[in-house]
């Protein structure tokens, strides 16, 4: 019923059927709801015990039943019968009667009264659940209902069926007197298992549920177990918790711990805790009941340790160049993994000292881990040596005329560096890995030999430089322009006497052409010519030699 009404066709009867809800108003469709005729003359609503009300056209209707009806009877407008405050003795057959022209049309409807049950709840609940022992685990039961209502148990949410074994379920039906509603009553007979300890026990009617319940279920102990509960590794000078767990409910109280051979009992408490371990306490330890010894359960402890020593440690103070041994022993109960830091910068192997540079110093760490045990050790390297100047430079500064001396050093403790003379500026480089470079800026007006000075606590050493003043400077320009006209000059001479040797050279070849042609006209002997052919080429010859010796010049 999705309204306060439900209408169905009664095939069998041959006439139709109208379920309303206990205590609500209900509406009696005439004709099934069909439209009123248009020679309709009246209206007419009647039941088994007399008229209700009557309506002629177009007219109000009027009540006529004297009874229990008088005041709860209407009707629509619709002319379906309206009956106020249902009760269970309402469900009866009610008749419309319509009057149109010369048609007497009468329309029975069977009225049927429902109520929901007011409420589902399990009463007489059982105190415990016994494994494999059929026990009542309660009665379930719902009142005020038409029709009785049909009561099904749930165990987690799905419906249990009667089996006749280990699910028996039996009902009754009580009705009113009075109201004529029902009462219904449901008790279960269950037997446990042992799954059944957080199980969910509900019953429902029409949709209706119960609050869930659940049950203690007790079964003897079948099986134990030993645990081993520590705050983080199981390590030298921790503390040790031994649990032993059985699965019977209730579980034991009272236990025994075999500790290494040695029998400890402990009552009202399922553990025991063994303080500051040592490597020596790696064993097996046991765990029974007591009044059964032979239930019981074993577990092998390893206690982890984890010695690590470093040599050298604290402060170490060594020279440049010489060599450092380092010593690491570790000594554990497991693969162990060893990292190295300087300067809290990872490296990516163990550190040598063959040979100490100042480089070398600051402080080393040593990371040891197996698991999660950890131990670190360190120590702080300091490389000490007399100060050496590595190089000193000069250059020209920007403006031309100032000079900006260097001097690069390296040392330790920290160099302190002195020049001969005073500069217009000094800067000086971070101290980093010994090494420290200082540049002095001057405006030299003589020729300076300048001392860099570099000293610390443990000696000193010294360089210098030559610095030209800038009349020294131009001087030195000047003859560096003479030398370059001189040498323009040779470069004229070498180029004039190069050209002078091509044109004696073209000249040659014309004469000897004009000769061969001579002798062909003439018809001279050809001797006479080649003599003179040959001192012609002596000449030159000679010529040539004179100016390559003077190119070589």
């Amino acid at each position: 019923c999705i309204s306060l009404m439900c209408y169905k066709v009664d095939r069998h009867l041959g006439m139709d059927t109208v379920i309303g809800l206990y205590g609500e108003t209900i509406e009696v469709p005439c004709n099934n709801g069909a439209p009123k005729p248009k020679d309709l003359f009246m209206t007419k609503w009647k039941y088994d015990d007399g008229d209700l009300l009557t309506q002629l056209k177009d007219q109000d209707a009027s009540v006529i039943a004297t009874d229990k009806y008088k005041d709860r009877v209407s009707m629509a407008e619709n002319s379906s019968l309206l009956i106020a405050a249902a009760t269970l003795k309402d469900e009866k057959t009610f008749t419309c009667m319509v009057v149109a022209g010369a048609d007497i049309s009468e329309y029975p409807v069977k009225l049927l009264i429902h109520k929901a049950p007011t409420g589902v709840e399990i009463t007489a609940l059982a105190t415990e659940l016994e494994i494999g022992k059929p026990t009542q685990l309660g009665q379930c039961s719902t009142s005020d209902a038409n029709p009785a209502a049909s009561i099904t148990w749930f165990k987690n949410k799905k419906p249990l069926v009667a089996d006749g074994k280990g699910i028996i379920i039996s009902s009754k039906v009580k009705v009113d007197e009075v109201t004529g509603l029902t009462t219904t009553s449901s008790i279960l007979q269950y037997t446990a298992e042992k799954g059944d300890t957080a199980a969910l026990f509900t019953c429902g009617a029409l949709n209706t549920l119960s609050s869930p319940v659940s049950f203690t279920v007790t079964y003897p102990t079948e099986r134990i177990s030993l645990h081993v509960i520590s705050k983080g590794p199981l390590m030298e000078g921790s503390n040790v918790t031994l649990k032993c767990k059985a699965d019977g409910n209730p579980p034991p109280t009272s236990f025994n711990f075999h500790i290494l051979g040695k029998l400890v009992k402990v009552e009202n408490s399922d553990s025991y805790t063994v303080t500051d371990v040592t490597r020596e306490s790696t064993g097996e330890y046991k765990c029974s009941i007591i009044d059964n010894a032979k239930m019981e359960d074993s577990k092998n402890i390893t206690i982890n340790y984890l010695d690590m020593s470093l040599s050298p440690s604290g402060k170490v103070m060594k020279s440049f160049g010489e060599g450092l041994a380092l010593t690491l022993q570790t000594h554990a109960s497991g693969e162990l993994k060893v990292s190295w830091t300087k300067d809290n910068g990872k490296l990516d192997s163990r550190p040598t000292f063959d040979k100490l540079t100042y480089s070398d110093s600051g402080k080393y760490e040593v990371v040891v881990t197996m698991g999660p045990l950890v131990k670190k050790a360190s120590f702080e390297l300091v490389v000490e040596g007399v100060p050496v100047i590595r190089r000193v430079a000069k250059r020209r500064g920007e403006d031309g005329q100032h000079k900006v001396l260097t001097c690069e050093a390296e040392g330790s403790p920290k160099p302190t560096v002195a020049w001969s003379v005073n500069g217009t500026s000094a800067d000086e480089s971070p101290y980093v890995n010994g090494k420290i470079t200082h540049k002095l800026t001057i405006v030299p007006t003589v020729n300076l030999t300048v001392v860099c000075t570099v000293s610390n606590e443990l000696g000193q050493d010294t360089r210098t430089i030559n610095v030209l003043s800038e009349q020294d400077k131009v001087s030195a320009t000047i003859n560096s322009s003479d030398e370059g006209d001189t040498t323009k000059l040779v470069v004229g001479v070498i180029v004039g006497l190069l050209l002078a040797t091509v044109v004696v050279g073209l000249a040659y070849w014309l004469y000897m052409k004009k000769s061969k042609q001579g002798s062909w006209k003439t018809g001279e002997k050809e001797d006479g010519s080649t003599e003179e052919s040959k001192k012609l080429e002596e000449k030159i010859e000679e010529k040539l030699e004179e100016n390559s010796q003077k190119v070589e010049v």
